[in-house]
């Protein structure tokens, strides 16, 4: 009986194994289509111009079997090099609490001291300025991506020509205005559609490449090298078209907090990269039998019955990897306004149970004009290809430096190691950065103008805001001395409780002493608000809020959040209940600084930005819509600045 008994215990045990077994890899599974959806759309959408701009761009090499092979060589080195070992197998190691992304990877190294690490500061600006060269890429992306898929039109015959610009250009604004709705109600069909583009992108070469098998040639990395050497300056130029086919690996980064390390890695490796490789090779075996095929190889392997369902689908594909960079600028400007980089701006949630989707209207406005005009200013993807890859080229370089950083002093690599490490793929980047800062006079000046547009505004708001704080200071009093002076002279106390929003909560907030000054009066229970932004993307509920009681009704409240988080009144005053602040959120007075800005005889900062700082401060969005504090519960009070 006992036997019987552990036996069925035995089996139980096994059922309950293999049970959640089964569970681990269906939510595998899951989260690897979703992946393929999301992240790997801008990759897998560089087929329809990658190989062409290496034959027939502005820098377009001559199409000969050597130069096919050294092409392919260079690509398919350039996939396994850059994404397969240095993004899936060491940055991805870099998780902020499991985020990824430049600005995760920045926050690893911000120093927490005030000017004591001057070159930490200066590889926190260098970050900064990376992430804001991702808002050229959004821009470019769509419109290079959309357009060469609908240049498919052209191939199936030449008299729709003249509809591939308006159709990309109603493709376009069709895209950004569905933004408000959200990408919920399309978010489940992305994963499919990928897998079918995937799929089909992998028969279309591998038909190509078993006529052909002598393009697997390739593979030997001695004809990469034969072809730089070779073609000497021009060869080194047609390495920003071979850039192209890399193009979303830092989305792969940025990604990973959505879907985590498992699913990327095994996605590329099961699916996206062989389906890549095939049809590149592809592409190859067609040109070495038919070089005139260079002005759009990759519509000359498709049949000509499979024309028309494959521009439907190369279009539905592009869509797709635009929705992914239009919703990574969206979360990069909402992560920018949370660490203080960016003024309070209008962010609405489109899902009750997604975190992550999110709308930024003034985001979406801005990037709509600029896709917009840069479809209609370039005419074709050809012109747009030597505007893109300078911004993703630096922001590799720059991810790979800070990588380097954080493997160095927060995991403690071996230094000959990690040297070796950041030599190795130095060399890489440097070397697609310099061939592609080479087109600078044939637009990739527009994406670094962009980046430096932003970057400047982050860096005004953040210095402005500094130095608002110190002025600030000067203007109020500690909370200590505050408490020891109403002790000897106590006000007189009303009925009541009111809530005080604070940059510092060690000092009192000038709001208080504006409205015991003119007002003669406190409420009897007051709190002093502030709100912390952490460098992680999240900070569990248990260590949210901390409450401290300072004695005569007076409260400081903390209230913690990670840069992947929004903050809410609401919220704070449910989690504060638990730890000793009994406020009734009905009856609170929620007392808000407004600050009028005026400059200075001596400013702190060149005229200009300061006028630049205080125009974005007066269109800032108020504290009341940024927090979701009730209205009709606010009372505001005003304080004149010079700065």
């Amino acid at each position: 009986m006992i036997r019987k008994r552990n036996e069925k215990a035995d089996g139980k045990k096994r059922v309950s194994s293999e049970h959640g077994r089964e569970m681990d890899r269906k939510h595998l599974m899951t989260l690897s289509i979703a992946a393929l959806g999301v992240v790997f759309g801008d990759i897998g959408t560089s087929p329809l111009y990658a190989i062409r701009e290496c034959f027939y761009g502005d820098f377009g090499i001559a199409v000969t079997p050597a130069n096919v092979l050294g092409v392919l060589s260079l690509i398919f080195w350039s996939l396994i090099l850059v994404v397969s070992i240095k993004y899936l197998s060491f940055i991805l190691r870099a998780d902020n609490n499991g985020e990824g992304g430049i600005i995760a990877l920045t926050s690893l190294i911000r120093p927490r001291g005030l000017m004591k690490m001057e070159g930490k500061w200066i590889l926190v600006a260098v970050g900064i300025f990376g992430a804001c060269l991702l808002y050229g890429d959004g821009m470019i992306t769509p419109a290079i991506s959309v357009m060469s898929a609908i240049e498919g039109m052209g191939v199936i015959t030449h008299k729709l020509d003249p509809y591939i610009l308006p159709v990309t250009v109603i493709i376009l604004a069709g895209l950004f205005m569905l933004q408000p709705r959200g990408t919920g109600s399309v978010g489940a069909l992305f994963g499919p559609v990928i897998f079918v583009w995937f799929c089909t992108l992998g028969v279309l070469g591998f038909a190509q490449v078993i006529k052909n098998p002598a393009i697997f040639h390739a593979l030997l990395p001695w004809h990469g090298i034969d072809f730089l050497l070779r073609n000497h300056v021009h060869g080194f130029l047609v390495l920003g078209a071979v850039f192209l086919v890399v193009t979303g690996a830092e989305a792969l980064y940025a990604d990973m907090g959505h879907f985590g390390k498992r699913p990327i890695r095994l996605v590329w490796t099961v699916l996206v990269l062989p389906a890549l490789l095939l049809n590149y090779f592809g592409q190859g075996a067609v040109l070495l039998t038919n070089p005139q095929a260079a002005n759009d190889p990759f519509y000359a392997i498709v049949p000509s019955w499979g024309m028309i369902p494959m521009v439907f689908l190369a279009t539905a594909a592009t869509i797709i990897a635009s929705q992914a960079v239009i919703s990574g600028s969206f979360s990069l400007t909402r992560q920018a306004v949370q660490l203080g980089y960016l003024p309070r701006i209008k962010i609405i949630h489109t899902s009750a149970k997604q975190i992550g989707q999110i709308y930024v209207p003034l985001v979406n406005w801005v990037l709509m004009i600029s896709t917009i005009s840069l479809a209609l200013g370039f005419h074709s993807s050809s012109k747009l290809a030597a505007a893109y890859g300078v911004a993703v080229t630096s922001t590799m370089l720059i991810s790979t430096i800070l990588f380097f950083v954080v493997a160095k002093e927060k995991w403690k690599w071996s230094p000959y190691w990690m040297v070796a490490f950041l030599i190795f793929f130095l060399v890489i980047d440097i070397s697609f950065f310099a061939a592609n800062i080479s087109k600078i006079f044939h637009g990739a000046w527009f994406p670094l103008v962009i980046g430096g547009m932003v970057f400047t505004i982050m860096i005004t708001w953040k210095q402005g805001r500094e130095m608002l704080w110190s002025r600030l200071r000067r203007r109020t009093m500690s909370l200590e001395k505050f408490l020891e002076a109403i002790s000897e002279d106590p006000p007189i106390r009303v009925e009541g409780q009111a809530v005080f929003l604070t940059g510092n909560p060690d000092m009192v907030p000038v709001a208080l002493l504006h409205n015991l000054k003119h007002n003669k009066v406190m409420h009897t229970n007051i709190a002093f608000l502030n709100f912390r932004t952490r460098e992680i993307p999240r900070v569990p509920n248990d260590q949210k809020v901390e409450v401290t009681k300072l004695g005569s009704g007076f409260y400081k409240i903390v209230a913690y959040y990670g840069f992947m988080e929004d903050p809410r009144i609401e919220h704070i005053f449910s989690l504060a209940k638990g730890k000793g602040l009994d406020f009734d959120p009905d009856r609170i007075s929620y007392f808000l600084g407004r600050e009028k800005l005026t400059i200075s005889k001596k400013p702190g900062m060149w005229r200009w930005r300061i006028k630049l700082f205080s125009f974005m401060s007066r269109n800032a969005l108020e504290a009341s819509d940024f927090f979701k504090i009730p209205g009709s519960q606010i009372i505001e009070l005003g304080v004149t600045l010079e700065i």
